[in-house]
């Protein structure tokens, strides 16, 4: 097993292209650190130069203290699983699983121990005759998965392997891949795009997202998935974290005696703001309230914060997602919002998460009061948290 540590990664593509620039981040020996964030946030990059199949412009890699950064992919003792399983449709089972090590030289008697111990760990000793043409999306999967087990290596790295799998399959192999991460112990650096999975599988999870230039930095947060939805570190993380995403309002602060008056922005729509120490220094400015669905209750129209129509209401069963719109500018968390044309765009849609028994008809108004001590706080111009 190894530890893995990034030192200022960067890559930037012959025409000026910044992929990955100022990444700095450690993976400790048995860990399982999910890359999750949107197209173009470099987190394949990452794996990719992980693996040694990109090279880095800036920054070096150690794998246990020692720098590989040049260090041919052969020679770095890693497996890769990815997302199209890669295996060879005219091989058996057995024989996909045993290719790696054939390529060693490895004893045949050696060589069908660790398939088959591979194969009883995965569930495929029945199906090691057969050839991935045979075998259901879940089964391929796993026989890439024993694939880089069988070599026993120092880390694994796995590009979205449950991507093309479908959703009931996908939860189950999560599972499974978390299971199996706890039972081999080996270090994992896991790519996803889907935030629900990262939440589900890592250790720790590394928020990234696209960066403009080389001054910049992909990497927003890295943390416990529970303090990554607890503590966002800025409005990117709080809005990529979380299903639904949190809700953002802008509200104008004013001191009012030991406490804060806030007023959402382009509303009538006012509230007391807790005792917060943190809010100290922008009393008198615009912040940004940031509010789960699940922050929302169902109340009387006489202690509503909020009183809207609800045109969209999704029901789930256990619960109810309810969507209204209020009259206060949206506020942008990525690149592509970050302007005055997508704040200007009208209405701001919320979003929360109510009981099903309180479910209302279309365009019914529903009267929903907010945690207020549970609000986040985000400085608008820097977009980073207002904590103590």
């Amino acid at each position: 097993m190894a530890s893995m540590t990034f030192e200022t990664i960067g890559k930037t593509y012959p025409d000026g292209t910044v992929a990955v620039a100022n990444v700095s981040f450690a993976v400790a020996d048995g860990e399982f650190v999910v890359l999750v964030g949107p197209s173009g946030c470099g987190k394949s990059t990452l794996l990719r130069m992980a693996a040694g199949l990109e090279t880095l412009n800036s920054g070096r890699l150690l794998m246990d203290d020692k720098d590989v950064t040049y260090v041919e992919p052969q020679d770095r003792d890693i497996a890769m699983v990815f997302q199209n399983y890669a295996l060879y449709p005219h091989m058996t089972v057995y024989e996909n699983m045993a290719f790696g090590l054939q390529q060693r030289k490895m004893p045949k008697d050696k060589i069908d121990r660790l398939v088959r111990d591979a194969a009883e760990m995965l569930d495929l000793t029945r199906y090691l005759q057969r050839k991935p043409g045979a075998l259901s999306g879940g089964q391929r999967q796993r026989v890439a998965m024993g694939r880089a087990i069988v070599r026993h290596p120092m880390a694994f790295l796995m590009d979205e392997p449950l991507s093309n799998l479908d959703a009931k399959l996908r939860v189950q192999m999560r599972g499974e891949l978390k299971l199996l991460n706890q039972r081999l112990g080996v270090t994992t650096l896991y790519v996803t795009h889907d935030q629900v999975e990262a939440m589900t599988m890592g250790d720790r999870v590394a928020v990234l997202k696209p960066v403009r230039d080389a001054n910049e930095s992909n990497l927003q947060q890295i943390d416990t998935p529970q303090n990554l939805y607890d503590k966002p570190a800025n409005l990117f993380v709080a809005g990529f974290i979380g299903s639904p995403a949190m809700n953002f309002v802008r509200v104008d602060l004013k001191a009012d005696g030991a406490a804060f008056r806030g007023t959402v922005k382009g509303t009538d729509i006012s509230f007391l703001v807790p005792a917060n120490s943190a809010l100290a220094g922008h009393a008198g400015k615009e912040v940004i309230a940031g509010i789960r669905p699940e922050m929302f209750r169902v109340c009387s129209q006489r202690d509503a914060l909020f009183d809207e129509p609800v045109p969209v209401a999704e029901a789930l069963g256990a619960d109810t997602f309810v969507f209204f719109d209020i009259a206060s500018p949206p506020v942008g968390v990525n690149e592509a919002e970050d302007n005055e044309d997508f704040i200007l765009k009208g209405k701001n849609r919320l979003v929360a998460r109510i009981p099903p028994e309180s479910t209302p008809a279309a365009n019914q108004r529903l009267p929903l009061s907010v945690d207020l001590d549970k609000l986040h706080w985000f400085d608008p111009v820097t977009g980073l948290a207002i904590r103590d």
